[in-house]
């Protein structure tokens, strides 16, 4: 995907991430270039969030870690994504205790260019919206939110949509209903359901 135009690229559902779409990240105490295509062959959880050394992020942060593990165990990688730069980033987890807990990779994105590519940057300020994207490991991506900068996302309910959006793609053509979670009955459309539900 050499010399990908970025603007045929449009963050819907069912779109494929570009795999040259470049950024930092800052992760086991180094600094190192990734492209999404890194990120291939697993489901990914890409959690952008406004900036460093704010209020509301470094909690959202914290409880996306807090399921980290449950992340892992369903075969996601967590990749959290703000405009600051990967210096900012290390030097948050040196005096943040908060961040300090933080095993999952934090992408920086100091050009924009990721930001922007998603649909989520604020050009006024070069701040990126909360914005969460479920990628499946085609690249495809399967679930979207973008929440005002005043609310905190749930690392609970994006897990569960991780949960659904991997069911439903190893169950083709059956469906998953509102609260959807391990354990959960899915659905299997037809026409005899038609007014039943």
């Amino acid at each position: 995907m050499d010399n990908y135009d970025f603007d045929i690229f449009e963050p819907k559902i069912g779109e494929v991430v570009p795999e040259d779409l470049a950024f930092e990240v800052f992760h086991e105490g180094k600094i190192s270039p990734k492209t999404f295509a890194d990120f291939r062959g697993s489901w990914t959880v890409l959690l952008f969030y406004p900036a460093d050394f704010t209020f509301v992020c470094p909690t959202e942060l914290e409880d996306m870690q807090s399921l980290y593990t449950d992340f892992k165990k369903e075969g996601a990688e967590v990749l959290s994504m703000s405009t600051d730069t990967a210096f900012a980033h290390k030097v948050w987890k040196e005096v943040s205790p908060t961040m300090k807990m933080l095993e999952y990779p934090m992408g920086a994105d100091s050009s924009h260019a990721v930001a922007e590519a998603f649909e989520v940057l604020i050009p006024e300020n070069g701040l990126a919206q909360r914005g969460t994207f479920v990628i499946s490991p085609e690249g495809v991506i399967k679930t979207i939110e973008i929440t005002d900068g005043s609310i905190g996302r749930s690392a609970k309910d994006t897990l569960r949509k991780l949960k659904a959006a991997k069911f439903t793609a190893s169950h083709p053509g059956n469906v998953c209903p509102a609260n959807f979670d391990d354990g959960s009955d899915s659905l299997a459309p037809s026409v005899d359901l038609v007014g039943k539900i």
